[in-house]
């Protein structure tokens, strides 16, 4: 309890969000997870290895795990069986890719047994804006941004799945850098038509210390005796693990066909700068910040600050391609109901996206892959094309050049 106040204190909130909402659903929910059965892809990763947790710990009558971290997996289970132990229902953990043949074999095998899932989750995502450095690190996030996606809602719709899920983000909205893109993109294909298995998503903020975040990154700085740095101009929510785990099993378990869950801005849940983050987070740790003017100086000042318990930090204006100052979780043209949930609010989608532009998109994305040749531009016209507001900021900087 202690360590999850202090998380709290740390994104500067007191109290944890969806309290009103899991009390007067949490019955429901823990009944429905109990009675179902769940494929659970990039479960080993932050939000996806919450959501596995949480469903564990209701019994679920089956529980099968994916993911291509081997050692993020091993560690969820002995998470699992130490903290939990074992449940009535089916677990099991894969090590393999949704884009590989081990999936098609996979698949091929799941159609044939009596008992199909009820529900089909994927978390899988390069989520890091620094992701677009490059045009073939670029390629593999279209590829599993957007088609591992649309490859596992083609696997749940020909299984007969109840819903299939997929984990959005804030950046999807109004988005200005590819990763943001390529989630609204994402979005457009899970809405762009109407089938037996119903889809839904969530869309929420950076989840604090979640795996190659930058929160994480200080953890691993202070490990390595090495100066912290942030930007102090950019502004972000954050929820916790289990926070964001919650707002993903609405979404699951209670959101209809094509809506999108998000937390609704209130005193519990504000921005709040990397920079005022980072000097909290060192506080909590037993150190005082001492700000430093350039790079060199706090790589240098590490070890005489240390010895007296300071840590040099270097903070910075953002000049990266991509940096949003805010973030928000839906645009002026989407239909929101407020009235739902308490501290949850619903995009609901009415009109379906135009298949058309859906199918040009992608033969325009295997094109280029069939030429074996493609650039950043290439990539982005194709983008800009299918989002013509796609407001993408480009500075010819990337995250790669900072500390």
């Amino acid at each position: 309890m202690r360590q999850a106040e202090s998380l709290l204190e740390m994104i500067g909130r007191a109290v944890p969000l969806f309290v009103e909402d899991l009390q007067k659903h949490g019955d429901a929910l823990s009944e429905h997870i109990a009675q179902s059965r769940f494929l659970v892809v990039g479960g080993a990763g932050s939000i996806g290895g919450a959501v596995v947790r949480q469903l564990f710990a209701n019994n679920p009558r089956a529980l099968h795990v994916i993911d291509t971290s081997e050692n993020n997996l091993a560690e969820l289970v002995r998470d699992l069986r130490s903290s939990i132990g074992y449940t009535d229902g089916e677990f099991h953990a894969y090590c393999f890719d949704v884009l590989g043949p081990e999936f098609d074999a996979f698949a091929h095998n799941a159609l044939k047994q009596s008992e199909p899932y009820d529900y089909v989750l994927n978390f899988s995502a390069l989520k890091h804006v620094r992701s677009e450095k490059d045009p073939f690190t670029l390629m593999r996030l279209i590829d599993v941004n957007i088609f591992l996606t649309k490859k596992l809602l083609g696997f749940s719709r020909e299984a007969g799945a109840k819903k299939f899920f997929c984990v959005s983000t804030d950046k999807a909205a109004n988005p200005v850098n590819m990763m943001g893109a390529s989630k609204r993109i994402m979005e457009m294909f899970l809405l762009g038509e109407k089938s037996e298995t119903a889809v839904s998503t969530a869309r929420f903020a950076n989840v604090a210390f979640s795996d190659g975040s930058l929160p994480f990154a200080w953890t691993q700085r202070l490990q390595k005796r090495q100066p912290i740095a942030a930007p102090d101009d950019i502004r972000r929510y954050f929820v916790t693990g289990d926070e964001g785990a919650q707002l993903c099993l609405f979404s699951i378990l209670q959101g209809r066909d094509r809506e999108i869950y998000f937390p609704k801005l209130s005193p519990k849940l504000h921005l709040i700068t990397f920079s005022a983050m980072a000097q909290r987070y060192l506080n909590r740790m037993g150190y005082e910040p001492v700000l430093c003017e350039t790079e060199e100086e706090a790589r240098s000042g590490v070890e005489e600050l240390i010895h007296v318990k300071k840590w040099p930090c270097y903070f910075f204006k953002t000049d990266t391609t991509g940096e949003k100052d805010f973030e928000e979780f839906y645009t002026d043209g989407e239909t929101v109901d407020w009235d739902r949930y308490e501290e949850l609010g619903v995009v609901q989608n009415e009109a379906f996206a135009d298949s058309q532009q859906l199918s040009e998109f992608e033969d325009a994305i295997q094109s280029l892959k069939r030429a074996n040749e493609w650039t950043k531009e290439d990539l982005l016209a194709i983008f800009s094309k299918l989002l013509p507001t796609f407001a993408h900021k480009e500075t010819g900087k990337t995250l790669d050049n900072r500390m």
